[in-house]
């Protein structure tokens, strides 16, 4: 009975984990710890258990996150969100169903942990403001408004005429073909003027360390990182001595479209784009090898 309670809401638990932190390996650790305290309770006293569970996988994530912001002050370059694969075909699906997409994870980034678990708990699975103030640990008026200021604070960031998942489909795919090629001005013609570039190498794989500003900046960069020289090094930083059986291709990546680069079966980048009126606003570009773990290549290829 025990293990089944916690199997009935594990999914749950771990979108809550995953939202809140932005990484599925700390999720899992989360959830983890969270099903070591629930096998030590004694069940008598809980009465509803997938409250009490949300609350203690809650509060573990809130202050992990804390810690875990304190360590990224010292990651190399800029730090993003571990993609998730969620195709039809990915292991994860069932578990991940209510992932969000990976813009909003960045966008969440910028909340308190507090803030974010509010957002997280009100806006992703509609928990009354009450159980939220339990939640927490705050007053219920407090907890409204910590939810007020979260979701003014994501409005503000989020584009207001984001493309629908066809459209965004159709330009990862012609971004994709273009950054292969080295087509400089297949790139530039996908992007907007005020495009940026986050690249997430983690000090592990080529990757700008800071933001990129502007169509121009943004066009050289992905158009350079296809020559021969740049490949080598990009190879040489992964301990690979060849892309012997590479594949380039569209899978699902936190429920949408995302371009994805792969050799030997190793997955090494992973393109998220952010698309409004139909160009390219923001790229994501993840090639750190330590947040692969979740992304998984069509069967196919």
């Amino acid at each position: 009975m025990t293990t089944d309670v916690f199997v009935e809401h594990r999914s749950a638990l771990t979108g809550v984990a995953y939202r809140v932190l932005g990484t599925a390996s700390d999720a899992e650790d989360v959830v983890q710890e969270a099903w070591l305290r629930w096998s030590k309770v004694d069940h008598a006293t809980v009465d509803d258990p997938r409250a009490y569970l949300v609350t203690v996988v809650s509060r573990i994530a809130v202050d992990r996150l804390r810690s875990a912001r304190a360590r990224r002050e010292s990651y190399v370059g800029e730090w993003l969100p571990e993609p998730v694969s969620t195709a039809p075909d990915g292991s994860e699906r069932a578990e991940m169903a209510d992932s969000v997409e990976f813009a909003l994870l960045v966008v969440l980034e910028t909340l308190s942990p507090l803030e974010r678990a509010v957002f997280v708990l009100r806006e992703a699975f509609q928990f009354p403001y009450a159980e939220i103030a339990r939640i927490i640990g705050r007053e219920e008026a407090a907890t409204r408004q910590l939810a007020r200021r979260a979701r003014d604070h994501v409005e503000e960031r989020r584009p207001r005429f984001e493309a629908d998942r066809a459209a965004r489909r159709r330009i990862t795919e012609r971004f994709l073909a273009a950054c292969l090629e080295g087509d400089l001005e297949g790139i530039t013609g996908l992007l907007a003027e005020d495009a940026t570039l986050v690249g997430d190498g983690g000090g592990r794989a080529k990757a700008p360390l800071r933001t990129l500003h502007g169509m121009a900046k943004v066009g050289r960069f992905l158009a350079s990182i296809t020559n021969e020289s740049n490949t080598r090094r990009f190879l040489d930083s992964l301990g690979l001595d060849s892309l012997d059986g590479m594949w380039a291709g569209i899978t699902e990546i936190n429920g949408g479209p995302a371009a994805v680069i792969a050799a030997g079966g190793q997955v090494l980048t992973v393109v998220v784009l952010e698309v409004v009126d139909d160009r390219v606003q923001d790229v994501y570009m993840i090639a750190n090898p330590e947040k692969m773990s979740r992304v998984r290549l069509p069967l196919s290829s």
